[in-house]
């Protein structure tokens, strides 16, 4: 079996590989856009993800994975509701009322996500400086959906965009409590068929959506399957592989910059000045949550 282990790599195929992901991850909001004007969000949710799972079947057949054990099957269903099921069908809903480039800003705010769970579900003391970056986070998150549509914009859809960070929270927690069990490809490749598994409950009127839908929709679903749902994915497994992960999820700060740049180019979107600000608050607020980390650390190997 062949695996995403951790060895030496060249710094160039690293590089390479993040640039990659913040491509694919940066695309994925103008893609889920265009694929919305042709399929409902649950069908674009499924129809992307029965792709990806045919990519990640050939990578298996070629790389190997080792199969689940019978205990593991719960946790590896929950990773695949949290980060592929509710994750995306919450995206795609959400989507319908908020402009790509917002989207994506309000999608990178997980991590602030990640520390409500810790104190309340994990009971994990939280620093005096992580409250503030939680508080400044939902601050900037305010002003995003604000400047999106204006101020009666804040509503349903905005708030799917952040049920969906806290799904992708979840899952980065389940992930972390149990990530020694199985190598990252095999992790990655279990979670997306699993959550694909569970989709399936929106297989009725695909096929007739999939008939109806013009050109330009069906490359757009073809794009999201293969490179931000499976491609994109490997390539993560990889980075995370030779990268330490506070380093690595730094790269993540670039995707809504890039996810604005490929909507502003696609569809015309122009991010107003409040959706900028509002922008650089959540970055600044993530940004920081890291940087608390490192001295902590840095004194527990003391």
């Amino acid at each position: 079996m062949k695996s995403f282990s951790p060895s030496p790599s060249s710094p160039l195929k690293i590089i390479l590989a993040m640039t990659f992901v913040v491509i694919c991850w940066g695309y994925s909001p103008t893609g889920i856009h265009i694929g919305l004007k042709a399929y409902d969000p649950a069908h674009l949710a499924l129809l992307r993800f029965l792709l990806a799972s045919l990519v990640m079947a050939v990578v298996a057949v070629f790389r190997g994975i080792r199969l689940p054990t019978l205990h593991d099957v719960p946790l590896l269903m929950a990773l695949g509701f949290f980060a592929v099921s509710l994750h995306h069908v919450s995206i795609n809903f959400g989507q319908q009322g908020v402009s790509a480039g917002a989207s994506s800003v309000l999608a990178q705010s997980t991590p602030l996500f990640s520390t409500l769970l810790a104190r309340f579900v994990f009971k994990d003391r939280i620093s005096t400086w992580r409250w503030g970056c939680v508080v400044m986070g939902m601050v900037g998150v305010v002003i995003v959906v604000t400047g999106d549509h204006g101020l009666g914009s804040i509503d349903a859809h905005g708030l799917l965009i952040l049920l969906a960070a806290l799904s992708w929270s979840v899952y980065f927690a389940l992930q972390k409590h149990h990530s020694g069990r199985y190598d990252g490809l095999t992790l990655v490749c279990y979670t997306v068929w699993s959550g694909t598994l569970l989709l399936l409950v929106y297989l009725p009127g695909l096929l007739e959506q999939m008939l109806n839908a013009p050109p330009h929709a069906q490359r757009a679903v073809i794009v999201l399957g293969i490179f931000p749902s499976a491609l994109a994915y490997l390539a993560w497994a990889y980075v995370l592989a030779h990268v330490d992960l506070s380093r690595a999820t730094m790269t993540l700060y670039l995707v809504p910059p890039m996810a604005m740049a490929i909507a502003c180019f696609e569809l015309g979107e122009q991010p107003t000045l409040m959706v900028a600000a509002g922008a650089m608050v959540v970055l600044i607020s993530v940004l920081a949550l890291n940087l608390e980390r490192r001295p902590a650390a840095q004194a527990a190997r003391a």
